[in-house]
């Protein structure tokens, strides 16, 4: 489901920072500009009562998750919150297997080819190149010529509607948008002025 959620639109919506109180207007703005997965990093004020209301207050197709999930322990808290993926900044082997074993559709971060396989073998959904500013799209292109056909390799760090071209040339199915798109403090209004504009350039690109 995660990757026909990607497959709808490749845009993983990451709202770090955002409160239990913002969550369900900014989760509808989202969903009406086309987002089908959004993650809520355990950074963040209340993370499970965020994701708790944008699980009870969304339609089905869409996907709820929680990022920067670091322990087996965190894991089922976010599925006991509904959360249905799990979004790792790293590769840590003990969550990938707690997330499996849960259900949970799986995006680890990873930041080298050894990685990457490693995690596939964990049974990752999908793969999280961070940060996307170091690695650039000369990276994706090797990479992508050596993993399995079918990986789904998504750059998170520093996408904007501008630079999504090269990353798209190189392979890239979909992207994480983080502070371009949510940033604590934000009104509704702005973020679903961003949501649109990122939304309006994968459509004219993918």
């Amino acid at each position: 489901m995660l990757k026909q959620a990607l497959a709808q639109n490749g845009l993983i919506a990451i709202l770090r920072g955002i409160r239990p109180d913002e969550a369900q207007a900014v989760g509808q703005v989202l969903y009406d500009a086309g987002f089908r997965v959004i993650e809520v990093p355990l950074n963040s004020p209340d993370p499970y009562t965020s994701i708790r209301n944008l699980r009870d207050s969304l339609p089905a197709d869409c996907l709820i998750g929680a990022g920067t999930v670091l322990t087996p322990e965190q894991v089922e808290q976010v599925k006991a919150a509904g959360g249905q993926v799990i979004v790792m900044p790293h590769s840590d082997a003990k969550v990938l297997r707690a997330a499996k074993a849960a259900g949970l559709f799986l995006s680890p971060g990873v930041a080298t080819p050894t990685e990457a396989f490693a995690a596939l073998a964990e049974g990752a959904d999908v793969l999280k190149l961070f940060p996307a500013e170091q690695m650039g799209p000369a990276v994706i292109k090797a990479w992508l010529a050596v993993l399995p056909a079918g990986t789904l390799l998504l750059p998170v760090g520093g996408i904007t509607p501008d630079n999504m071209q090269v990353f798209i040339d190189a392979g890239a199915k979909g992207f994480g948008l983080g502070s371009g798109l949510f940033k604590p403090g934000m009104t509704v209004d702005q973020v679903a002025s961003r949501a649109q504009a990122y939304v309006a350039a994968w459509k004219a690109l993918s």
